[in-house]
């Protein structure tokens, strides 16, 4: 069974930086793994996925260049080092993982469908 656990979120005004950390309990070596974020009123929208061994990783549009994905298999831990915040990234971020079969291309953990696995959020709000 999966577990995943997010903190790091908080208030800062735009400009700021945040990292978000995910910690994983259970085998998620050869996970795929991401966030997502949700905000009031809006649908959950993908921010950044990345592969088990990090060869591939995604972006949304509207996070390159400022958000940064990275993972620590040894630690299970997955991390999103957010700098340049603005008011429009305000929302409860969500780590999601789903497994990777042996057979597959990792090019899928860029894929969003098929997360299954959800912690239970951490809230980034950002002053204008």
């Amino acid at each position: 069974q999966v577990q995943l656990v997010e903190s790091g979120g908080g208030s800062v005004q735009a400009g700021g930086s945040l990292r978000l950390s995910c910690a994983a309990s259970g085998y998620t070596y050869s996970y795929c793994m991401g966030w997502f974020r949700q905000a009031p009123g809006k649908e959950r929208e993908e921010v950044a996925l990345i592969s088990p061994g990090s060869t591939y990783s995604y972006y949304a549009d509207s996070v390159k260049g400022r958000f940064t994905i990275s993972r620590e298999n040894a630690r299970t831990t997955l991390y999103l080092q957010m700098n340049g915040l603005k008011p429009e990234d305000s929302a409860m971020y969500y780590c999601a993982a789903k497994p990777l079969s042996p057979a597959a291309s990792p090019f899928i953990c860029t894929q969003r469908n098929e997360y299954n696995y959800w912690g239970q959020g951490t809230q980034v709000t950002v002053s204008p």
